[in-house]
């Protein structure tokens, strides 16, 4: 039966064809954004997961920034520690000999001196972002002996924890203001962490009758008489203990920079793996969208087409009426 107010097949073909269109914006959408997932009404426990692991990653990539302003900071103070370790061995090799009877030790001094002024520079222009390790007041009230890096950021049961690398930079100074206590201004000892007394081996710098270090001590008034030379010996052995310690500090340092290194690359790591898993949850599989873009364009073609026909069937109604 023909009806002249409902034309069912329109209304299908009408019907069939918005839901084409509908489909095929759908498409059109992942393809341009190539998320299938790209508002929490597309999928909202797949976006709430991925808007939270987005933002993690956000941090993680402020962590990996972190860690790289540690790692410059850790580089330039143990690239300052190597030097100050070549100069004290120069030192120590200095003092051995001068040992000999026949070497004019004055003049070894000058050598001396020179070093020692080159170790304070060392040591003061070892600075990265404001900071300095090694060349210290620890009685400023800003004073901290803890340094930390930022190594993680992560979320366990909607937990947020941040993890630090802790450094103690106590154990590297190198020269401190507050009482002079650093491993290059601290007075020189024996074996029994005694301080060594000095007469011919006098102090080059400081108030008088202090007791020597690294930094201050003057070898020039030394002579071959025996109690002079073992002060001279003394002091070989202070300095000697000195490089020791320096090379447990530079050891420490060291360590902290691997580690600081390794966790570098994990952060780079989980940051990947989890753009990767973000990526499973929302993306849009191309190859795919592209073959269902191919057949709704059909499908809307088509649905046009028999839309067309359906809307052609009142013509007919009308020949009827015609005489």
């Amino acid at each position: 039966m023909s009806s002249l107010l409902t034309n069912a097949s329109a209304m299908t073909a009408l019907q069939t064809l918005t839901a084409t269109n509908k489909n095929l914006s759908s498409v059109q959408n992942r393809i341009s954004t190539g998320m299938r997932v790209s508002t929490a009404s597309d999928n909202a426990a797949y976006w709430s997961i991925a808007t939270t692991m987005k933002s993690d990653n956000a941090a993680l990539s402020a962590v990996k920034d972190a860690i790289g302003l540690g790692a410059a900071t850790i580089d330039t103070m143990y690239t300052a520690l190597d030097t100050t370790k070549e100069i004290v061995t120069e030192i120590k090799k200095k003092l051995v000999a001068a040992r000999d009877a026949g070497v004019d030790r004055a003049k070894v001094q000058t050598e001396i001196t020179d070093l020692q002024n080159q170790l304070k520079a060392s040591a003061s222009s070892a600075v990265f972002n404001g900071e300095n390790w090694l060349d210290v007041d620890s009685s400023a009230t800003a004073y901290n002996a803890t340094r930390a890096v930022v190594a993680s950021f992560s979320r366990a049961g909607g937990a947020v924890t941040i993890d630090k690398i802790d450094i103690d930079i106590s154990k590297m100074h190198l020269f401190d203001a507050n009482g002079q206590v650093g491993l290059y201004d601290e007075a020189l000892e024996d074996d029994t962490g005694t301080a060594y007394t000095f007469t011919a081996v006098t102090q080059r710098t400081g108030t008088a009758g202090a007791k020597i270090s690294v930094f201050t001590f003057d070898i020039s008034g030394v002579t071959n008489a025996a109690a002079d030379l073992t002060e001279l010996e003394n002091v070989t052995k202070g300095v000697d203990a000195v490089l020791n310690q320096l090379t447990d500090s530079a050891s420490y340092l060291g360590s902290i920079k691997k580690r600081v290194d390794i966790q570098n690359d994990f952060v780079t790591a989980l940051s990947d793996a989890i753009t990767r898993g973000v990526g499973q949850l929302v993306d849009a599989n191309m190859e795919e969208e592209s073959t269902k873009l191919q057949a709704l364009q059909v499908q809307q073609q088509l649905g046009i087409q028999a839309l067309s026909i359906a809307n052609s069937s009142m013509q007919n109604v009308l020949s009827l009426f015609r005489g």
